[in-house]
């Protein structure tokens, strides 16, 4: 284990860039941006008001064009957000996120009518052309598109949303990430970073963690009218082109894009929600238990249990860890996902200034993902780290399909990280040294899965409830809380007591304000996870090979085709059931051990 944080910090990455980009001067950026903006041109002029007059070998053509215009304008903007993410707080870095953001949207807007002419394109035309190979192989990607194609607006509509959405959604939401990563919260006389005090309410001493809370929660209240008009506007720009598309349920517009139907999200929610008591209430009452009081303050959610070992996991331990429990499982996962270290694709080092979320992005299949996460040398840490390189590597197996082919629906895209947390739990529960031991691994991964799967359908209930409410008017930040708070208290039980500043802590949630409703895709990803484990455990004939081809489909197939090899439905409600089955018996597990 590591001494201090300082020896910790010396081993820790930060990615390096330049297979994308070797700085926001290089100029391959511009050269690459004046290809595009020639080549949409181009495109327009050979395709637009042409698509169904096409043969099949001809619209094949002309979505290979249009695939490889899109990879070229994404690998700038994944560069740009990928600097921005790392650095928010550079304003020089700030201004070429948005710079790149509005050429971009520029270009993109000569070929905007391509997907709004394919959506016209009569079904007996279109299946006559989807006889030709060249096209056939993008059937996955058409049909996507075509989904949506009920609630197309007119052209000159779609557009002019297009074009003002950086100065609408996008602009607010970099607003939101400014002011969140310029945001300082004074403790003891030091001014720290949010990614700082959220690791520290996560502290073994009570102590530090209510200062910690307190103190965020004092800076959110102090910035809450500011979350609040931004958390209003976006609702609000949601509800209008909602209604003008005629989508029946806030919700829809995340299900279309996520390939999945609104009653499967629905049974999800629907089952998270009728099993709080069994899994959140009945945990947290441990819990208060272990902790010995009665009840528990809101900052001690994610305390270290009595007798846990809170010592600093070193990164070259963290990283041993996962890729051995990868190497387990399958040696492919651990070679692909052993890249990430070797050739600096991982930033971990937790700067000020930085997003303090964590995430993989895919960037474009002619390059590579990055991943940026925080590293403070805690547990959850070493999970986290098991959680993105699962996407990282899910990423790297899709790609050969190509830009378009290679994107996993967020439902699917969670699988393969909520897998190899599994993995990583599993391997190091294994390991564990004594019962002891076993019993604080075993609580924490409750933890980990009741953040996932309960708090993410709560997070969703108050999206919900927000954007339902908002439709009659502005909600104040009073009203804000108190759903939020409605909801909480709903969701975690009576085990917890919640200080008034806990109102606001909605505020820092960044998928509220980046991709509404995206929060149930990691409670769809751990139940659909904790049920193939299941089978797995089960010792299903051919089990690795059959999930190394699921990953390797990325966004060519569907859930109902990725989930049947392996006897899976998620459209069946018994289905959720039985991956919460999953954490009740770990919590019946615990109930034992006492």
């Amino acid at each position: 284990m590591a001494a201090d944080g300082q020896s910790l910090a010396t081993e820790i990455p930060s990615w390096d860039l330049n297979d994308l980009y070797s700085g926001p001067d290089d100029p391959k950026i511009n050269q690459d941006l004046d290809i595009a903006a020639k080549g949409a041109k181009k495109f327009a002029e050979k395709y637009q008001g042409e698509l169904s007059n096409l043969d099949g070998a001809g619209l094949g053509q002309s979505v290979k064009e249009y695939e490889d215009l899109s990879e070229v304008l994404s690998r700038v903007m994944s560069y740009a957000q990928l600097l921005f993410a790392a650095e928010a707080e550079n304003s020089a870095v700030a201004a070429f996120y948005q710079n790149m953001n509005e050429r971009a949207t520029d270009i993109s807007s000569d070929t905007l009518f391509f997907e709004l002419e394919l959506n016209r394109i009569d079904e007996d035309t279109l299946a006559s052309q989807m006889k030709d190979a060249d096209v056939t192989k993008y059937a996955p990607w058409i049909d996507a598109i075509r989904i949506y194609k009920p609630y197309q607006l007119e052209d000159n509509l779609e557009k002019l949303l297009h074009e003002k959405s950086v100065t609408g959604r996008s602009s607010w939401s970099r607003l939101f990430d400014e002011t969140m990563a310029g945001m300082r919260f004074d403790v003891d006389g030091r001014k720290i970073s949010s990614s700082e005090i959220m690791s520290r309410m996560s502290d073994p001493d009570g102590g530090v963690r209510k200062k910690a809370a307190k103190s965020f929660g004092k800076g959110l209240d102090e910035n809450i009218k500011l979350f609040s008009l931004i958390t209003n506007t976006l609702a609000k720009d949601k509800e209008i082109e909602d209604n003008w598309r005629k989508l029946p349920r806030p919700v829809t517009n995340r299900n279309l894009s996520n390939q999945v139907e609104d009653e499967v999200v629905d049974a999800l929610a629907s089952a998270v929600k009728d099993n709080y008591e069994n899994l959140a209430h009945r945990y947290y009452k441990l819990k208060a238990k272990w902790l010995d009081v009665e009840v528990m303050d809101y900052w001690d959610r994610n305390a270290p249990l009595p007798e846990s070992d809170e010592a600093k996991i070193p990164w070259g331990e963290a990283k041993e860890t996962v890729l051995t429990s990868y190497n387990a499982f399958a040696p492919q996962l651990a070679e692909l996902a052993e890249q990430f270290f070797d050739k600096s694709w991982i930033d971990a080092d937790p700067r000020e200034g930085k997003d303090s979320g964590a995430f993989s992005h895919p960037t474009v299949p002619s390059a590579h993902p990055y991943i940026l996460m925080n590293y403070h040398g805690k547990t959850r840490d070493v999970m986290t780290l098991a959680h993105e390189l699962g996407h990282g590597v899910h990423q790297l197996l899709a790609a050969p399909h190509g830009h378009f082919l290679s994107d996993t629906p967020l439902t699917l895209a969670e699988t393969a990280s909520v897998f190899g947390e599994m993995l990583t739990f599993r391997g190091m529960l294994d390991a564990a040294e004594d019962e002891k031991q076993r019993r604080i691994m075993l609580a924490s991964k409750v933890e980990d899965m009741l953040n996932t799967v309960v708090r993410q359908i709560a997070f969703y209930q108050f999206e919900e409830r927000v954007h339902d409410e908002r439709r009659n008017g502005e909600l104040s930040a009073e009203r804000l809380g108190e759903i939020w708070l409605d909801i909480q208290t709903e969701s975690l039980g009576p085990a917890f007591r919640f200080d008034d500043e806990y109102r606001h802590f909605w505020a820092y949630i960044p998928h509220f304000i980046h991709s509404p409703f995206y929060v149930y895709a990691y409670a769809f990803g751990d139940c659909l996870v904790n049920s193939l484990y299941d089978v797995f455990q089960q010792g299903q004939a051919g089990f690795r090979d059959k999930y190394l081809d699921m990953l390797k489909a990325g966004g060519t197939l569907r859930h109902q085709e990725l989930l049947a090899p392996f006897g899976l439905d998620a459209s069946d409600p018994a289905f959720w059931q039985r991956g919460l089955d999953v954490v009740s018996g770990f919590v019946d597990e615990l109930e034992q051990s006492i």
